[in-house]
């Protein structure tokens, strides 16, 4: 039993760091916001989740947003958009890990990716309305957007963009669950048995 945990805890730390490499290599997406940036780094945190249970994909999300506001800082001092990111891996990664978890297949995996990404989608569209955009104008000490900028800020912008980053993701995931599923259920029925 103890290996058992001792081997978890240097997997999420293993996929942790990765994770956070990952993150290190964002792009903005042309005519959106420069602020928003796609990034693969839920991947491993899907995988974690997948292989060890939600626990795992949990903190490696929060062990990479850590690892990264440790080396990137942030722009309002408090970790905002570490925290925008924290919020967006579980919108993404816990509905995923519940939808596989009842129906471990191919089709099951990507109909969990598909509820994902609208669940990422949506779930930060509401986020960014009602916490993180209001967090980012008070720190910046800038203008607060209301009414109509803040509405065309979030559908023109956060919406197209998770869903976009969501259709990314679920590319990437299915082309690696292609080739490591096999893999994905060994760890599984070690892990989670």
């Amino acid at each position: 039993m103890k290996n058992k945990k001792l081997q978890s805890m240097i997997v999420i730390g293993m996929l942790s760091s990765i994770s956070f490499v990952l993150m290190l290599f964002n792009f903005p997406l042309p005519a959106l916001p420069a602020f928003l940036k796609v990034d693969f780094s839920d991947v491993p945190a899907l995988i974690a989740a997948i292989t060890m249970g939600p626990v795992a994909g949990v903190l490696v999300a929060f062990f990479k947003n850590v690892l990264d506001w440790i080396f990137s800082g942030s722009p309002t001092g408090v970790p905002v958009g570490h925290m925008a990111n924290f919020a967006t891996s579980l919108l993404f990664i816990l509905p995923v890990y519940a939808i596989y978890r009842k129906v471990s297949t191919k089709k099951g995996i990507a109909f969990g990716l598909v509820i994902g990404t609208f669940s990422m989608a949506i779930g930060m569209s509401l986020l960014n309305y009602f916490v993180f955009l209001p967090m980012y104008t008070y720190f910046l000490n800038m203008p607060e957007q209301t009414g109509n900028a803040l509405y065309t800020t979030i559908v023109l912008g956060i919406l197209p963009f998770n869903l976009i980053k969501g259709l990314a993701l679920t590319t990437v995931i299915l082309l690696i669950f292609g080739s490591m599923h096999t893999w994905i259920e060994k760890q599984r029925s070690y892990y989670l048995s």
